[in-house]
């Protein structure tokens, strides 16, 4: 990963950056946040590590006006309590007191990189995909990820990156469905200074900070038509052009793609190019739902009761036997990501000595567990006439909101999901809701609805 340390380099942060540099980062010093902002357009960054002298609050801006993610951690004296409350009220996610601890320093930077070595398994269905995995992954052969939202595309991305020849090479990953069509080819190839309004300054895009690692194209199949033509271009030349350039820029990476549609039925309608695919296409791993490799999830449930009983300082209880019947018996319709967050709900609610059946709950407070036929079917049959009644009276631009929106919160935020459940692209969704923010009505973030449960 590269580190970037802003600030004079004095003894303390001198001492931080050869920890850092010991747990393997590479460490880039700048001494202001202008210098900060141009090793990330033309380098990037995995993490900035800013003094609390330095003014946090106009970098964050900063960095938000041109779109760069990099998360950043204060780091100050220990003494020095009210800059450390000022940095994280300024958009720190993080204060580190110098001296610098060598174990807090790792941990920071695990947390960045990831905990790459969660990719847990224990279905054949699912050990015959990262047997696929393992054997491909040290090729330069570009890989197609699909399966269904939630089921572990990206870990397996990362997966591949660990165990190719690249590994100690930058890992990047883009959401091609989070970014709107007319800022992706920037995001994507970097744009020269004053190529559009807001270009104050030539930025590297995805394409030429993954230089010589691995770049994760997540949910290709929401890219543009016209934007495929030129990935097409970027992966054949292996040559990009930045927005507003006059010469290319070669680059060496290994592209991995992942889809939660059928890219083949996207390529029949006309939404993806027919010689994409197969470019992108030279190995496809699919990976299983949930429900298709219930071998997976015991382990998976223990892994993230343990995982989320650390991260919030609790006791780590083990989950009781008729909680795991309800867990196995769960249809996991959001699949890996449901799972954990249904796990990391009853290891904040858990009382006893055990997790049990009691902390096991949907995200709108209910037992989790399946119903039987009839209750089913009357809940059903109640619900349709409560819901008809409902909506008498109401226009038509209500009624679509209100499903929307109550989508949205069923799917925790994520758009992806609720899009597809909507029957919708993920275009159309993404336009709706800032239609509603613009008039005011909230609207669920990614990890949470719009009200919380607990």
């Amino acid at each position: 990963m590269r580190l970037i340390i802003v600030g004079s380099l004095k003894g303390q942060l001198i001492t931080a950056a050869k920890i850092a540099v010991a747990q393997g980062a590479a460490v880039t010093h700048a001494e202001s946040i202008e210098q900060a902002l141009a090793v990330l357009r033309t380098k990037g960054g995995d993490l900035l590590m800013v003094d609390v002298e330095q003014p946090i609050a106009k970098l964050v801006a900063a960095l938000d006006a041109e779109r760069i993610r990099t998360p950043l951690v204060a780091c100050g004296t220990s003494t020095d309590a009210r800059a450390a409350v000022a940095a994280i009220q300024a958009g720190a996610r993080e204060y580190v007191p110098l001296p610098p601890d060598p174990e807090l320093i790792a941990a920071v930077l695990a947390a960045v990189v990831g905990d790459k070595a969660s990719l847990i398994w224990r279905d054949p269905a699912m050990e015959r995909v990262v047997q696929l995995a393992n054997q491909i992954a040290r090729s330069d052969a570009p890989i197609l990820v699909t399966g269904e939202s939630g089921t572990g595309k990206e870990m397996i991305a990362q997966h591949l990156h660990q165990k190719s020849l690249r590994k100690d090479k930058p890992f990047v990953a883009v959401n091609c469905a989070a970014i709107p069509d007319n800022l992706l080819e920037s995001e994507l190839f970097g744009h020269e200074k004053g190529a559009f309004t807001g270009a104050i300054a030539r930025r590297i895009g995805k394409f030429e900070e993954a230089n010589g690692g691995t770049l994760l194209l997540d949910e290709v199949s929401e890219m543009d038509v016209r934007l495929q033509a030129k990935l097409l271009r970027a992966l054949q030349e292996r040559m990009i052009d930045r927005v507003g350039g006059s010469q290319p820029v070669k680059v060496d990476l290994r592209i991995i793609a992942t889809s939660n549609r059928n890219l083949g039925d996207a390529v029949r309608e006309g939404s993806f190019r027919e010689d994409l695919f197969y470019r992108l296409n030279v190995v496809h791993l699919r990976l299983p739902a949930l429900r298709e490799r219930p071998g997976d999830i015991l382990a998976l449930a223990d892994h993230f009761a343990k995982k989320y009983a650390e991260l919030n300082g609790l006791p780590l209880r083990p989950i009781a036997a008729e909680a795991r019947k309800l867990l196995l018996g769960n249809g996991w319709r959001g699949n890996v990501r449901e799972l954990e967050n249904t796990v990391h709900r009853a290891v904040l609610l858990a009382q006893g000595v055990e997790i049990g059946t009691e902390a096991m709950l949907t995200p709108e407070g209910e037992t989790l567990g399946p119903a039987s036929g009839r209750d089913v079917a009357t809940r059903a049959a109640q619900t349709a006439e409560a819901v008809t009644r409902g909506l008498v009276g109401r226009t038509v631009a209500d009624v679509e909101r209100d499903l929307i929106l109550d989508t949205l919160d069923h799917c925790l935020g994520n758009r992806t999901h609720a899009a597809k459940i909507l029957g919708i692209s993920i275009r159309t969704l993404r336009n709706k809701l800032s239609e509603y923010v613009a008039d005011g009505v909230p609207v669920a973030e990614p990890g949470q609805a719009r009200t919380n449960a607990l």
